[in-house]
C-alpha cells in the first residue's frame, strides 16, 4: 500500500528555464548565449560538485565568474542565478489536495542557492514531510542514497512510496530499488497513473 508520494522540484513542482540564466549573464560579460552555453558545458564537473555540496557556493562563483568573465558581484550573480522558476499550479493544488492523506516528501537534485531562494520560498514547501536534497546528502540521482535518505527520512519501505520525476532515467532508478517511479509529461497524464497506483481519485 502506498503511504507517501514523494515529488521532485524542477519541471515538476516548479519549471525552470535555465536560458533565463545564460541572458542574464549574456548582459554582464560580453559573450553570446551560445559562447555562454559551451562554456558551461565544459564546467558541468564543476556545476555537479556544486550540486553534491562537495565545493561551497563562494567556490562555484568563483570558478564561473572566471571562466565566463562575469562582471557582477556575488549578490547579483545569486539573484541572476536562482529567479527561473515559475510554480505550475496543477502540482501545486495537488500537493494540497494529498496532504494529510500521504506522507510527502520532496526529492531534488539542487543547489544550495536553488534550494535557499528557489525550492523553500516555493509557497507549498511547507507542507512537505520531509526533504531530501542533493548538496546536503552528497548524492546526485540516479545515486541509491539520495533515494534511500528519502525514504529514511519519511520512514516508509520503497513499496510504500510512489515517486514522481520528469526524467524517466530517475524514475526507473526509482523503480529498481522497490518504488512505484511515475514520469511526469503532464498533469493528465500524472493525475491518471496517480489514481491508478494509488487506489483514490485525485484530480
Amino acid at each position: 500500500m502506498i503511504r507517501a508520494v514523494i515529488f521532485d522540484f524542477g519541471n515538476v513542482i516548479c519549471r525552470f528555464d535555465n536560458g533565463i540564466i545564460l541572458k542574464r549573464l549574456s548582459d554582464h560579460t560580453g559573450r553570446s548565449v551560445e559562447e555562454l552555453q559551451e562554456i558551461v558545458h565544459r564546467s558541468l564537473d564543476v556545476i555537479r560538485s556544486y550540486e553534491k555540496g562537495l565545493i561551497s557556493p563562494g567556490q562555484f562563483f568563483k570558478h564561473i565568474a572566471s571562466v565566463c568573465g562575469i562582471r557582477m558581484s556575488e549578490d547579483e550573480f545569486i539573484r541572476a542565478y536562482t529567479d527561473k522558476f515559475t510554480p505550475i499550479p496543477e502540482t501545486l493544488e495537488l500537493i494540497r489536495r494529498l496532504k494529510g492523506k500521504y506522507k510527502l516528501g520532496l526529492l531534488s537534485n539542487t543547489s544550495e542557492w536553488d534550494f535557499e531562494h528557489g525550492i523553500k520560498t516555493t509557497e507549498v514547501f511547507p507542507l512537505f514531510d520531509a526533504v531530501t536534497v542533493s548538496f546536503q546528502v552528497h548524492a546526485l540521482k540516479p545515486a541509491r542514497e539520495i533515494y534511500a535518505d528519502a525514504m529514511a527520512k519519511l520512514g516508509v519501505q520503497p513499496d510504500e512510496c510512489q515517486y514522481i520525476d520528469d526524467i524517466e532515467q530517475y524514475a526507473e532508478a526509482a523503480r529498481r530499488l522497490g518504488m512505484t517511479g511515475i514520469q511526469y509529461r503532464s498533469h493528465a497524464d500524472l493525475v491518471a497513473s496517480l489514481n491508478r497506483y494509488l487506489g483514490v481519485e485525485v484530480k
